[in-house]
């Protein structure tokens, strides 16, 4: 399994960006695509998160609101809308696929088996 991100950047405060992630290598479209960020000197934490049909999905209270995760499983890739940016959500994002459990609760990195490469996104 491969994810690999692009769509970060720089943006002013109240900006928007959209990062993308193209997956790879599942067999099936079951799998809960997650976003996650981390800062330096941080655990990387989760901030959004879609199930495999898309039926559902889960934001982190930081992010909710501003925030939307969507999918497009014809094209085996997952999106995080991001709008009315802070610089609290200056970060490095990452993408990452697990196929294990759905829970209202944020999963701990260690839940996501497959990752992306990680976008810097800078809010100012």
């Amino acid at each position: 399994v491969q994810l690999v991100e692009s769509g970060g950047g720089s943006v002013q405060a109240g900006g928007s960006l959209t990062l993308s992630c193209s997956v790879s290598g599942y067999k099936h479209t079951t799998y809960c695509a997650g976003w996650l960020r981390q800062t330096p000197g941080k655990e990387r934490e989760e901030v959004a998160r879609i199930s495999g049909r898309a039926g559902s999905s889960w934001y982190a209270d930081s992010v909710k609101g501003r925030f939307t995760a969507s999918r497009d499983n014809t094209a085996n890739t997952a999106y995080l809308q991001m709008s009315q940016l802070k610089p609290a959500d200056t970060a490095t994002y990452y993408c990452a696929a697990q196929e294990n459990r759905w829970t209202e609760e944020p999963l701990w990195p260690h839940e996501y088996p497959h990752w992306g490469q990680g976008t810097q996104v800078t809010v100012s």
